[in-house]
């Protein structure tokens, strides 16, 4: 079992940046491959970024040469540093969980979730 707790959202102007964190309660969180996606109103929840157990990282295209994904398994926490940040960057934000490898840019491969952290980016 993994609770899931996000920090860090607010409001921003355009060019801004942020720094999400995602912190894991449980004693295997380094066992977990993490991800951050996003869900903007009237939308599907989206794939924004991934890091494996072992550090990997995958980026959405359009998140990609703006966002940074890292873990500290020391501080059981996920990060998500968000700069450039645009208009359409404005969603609530969410971390997870996923003991899978397989498939890591569907929702539906994580097992857990956070409860999400809205980032509004204004112009």
């Amino acid at each position: 079992q993994v609770q899931l707790v996000e920090s860090g959202g607010g409001l921003v102007q355009v060019g801004g940046s942020l720094r999400l964190s995602c912190a894991a309660l449980g004693r295997t969180f380094s066992r977990y491959n993490m991800g951050w996606f996003r869900q903007a109103p009237g939308k599907e929840r989206e794939f924004v970024a991934r890091i494996s157990s072992g550090s990997t990282t995958y980026y959405a295209d359009s998140v990609k040469g703006r966002f940074t994904i890292s873990r500290d398994n020391a501080k059981n926490t996920v990060y998500l540093q968000m700069n450039s940040l645009k208009p359409e960057d404005t969603a609530v934000y969410y971390c997870a969980a996923a003991s899978s490898y397989d498939w890591w840019s569907r929702a539906s491969t994580y097992e857990y979730w956070g409860q999400g952290t809205q980032v509004t980016v204004s112009s």
